[in-house]
């Protein structure tokens, strides 16, 4: 016994366009995650730039009698690669030095909670401050 039956072959352009609209979906939200992880990343950079900062000026201060570099610049021997710099933009941090005191604060790009903004008056915004310990 021999059936002639068409067999169904291929998709209909509804099933196509749920398709295409799944993937959309997920490149849509997978991008975001990615930018805000992005941001995240920098955030802790900065933090950890102003945190080695802060220690390299700690040991200038102990190694100097008291004293801080009143310029805002450190002699290799303490950051050897320099005063770093923003990981986005390139540019200087926000700084302010004195022979007595120094604060180094980086504006961060998320709203994390972790900001803090040491007396050092550099605007408004989320700044993650570090300031002299002496």
């Amino acid at each position: 016994m021999i059936h002639n039956t068409s067999l169904r072959r291929g998709f209909t352009l509804l099933e196509l366009l749920i398709v295409i609209a799944i993937i959309g979906i997920l490149v849509a939200m997978g991008t975001v995650s990615y930018s805000t992880a992005q941001k995240r990343a920098r955030d802790s950079k900065r933090q950890g730039d102003l945190k080695a900062i802060q220690n390299a000026f700690e040991q200038y201060y102990s190694k100097n009698n008291g004293n801080y570099p009143s310029s805002c610049s450190i002699d290799s021997t303490y950051l050897p690669g320099g005063i770093p710099k923003d990981p986005k933009t390139g540019n200087n941090y926000s700084q302010s030095c004195s022979a007595s005191a120094y604060c180094f604060c980086a504006l961060l790009e998320g709203g994390n909670g972790n900001a803090t903004n040491a007396t050092c008056a550099f605007g408004s915004g989320n700044y993650f401050c570090v300031k002299n310990l002496q």
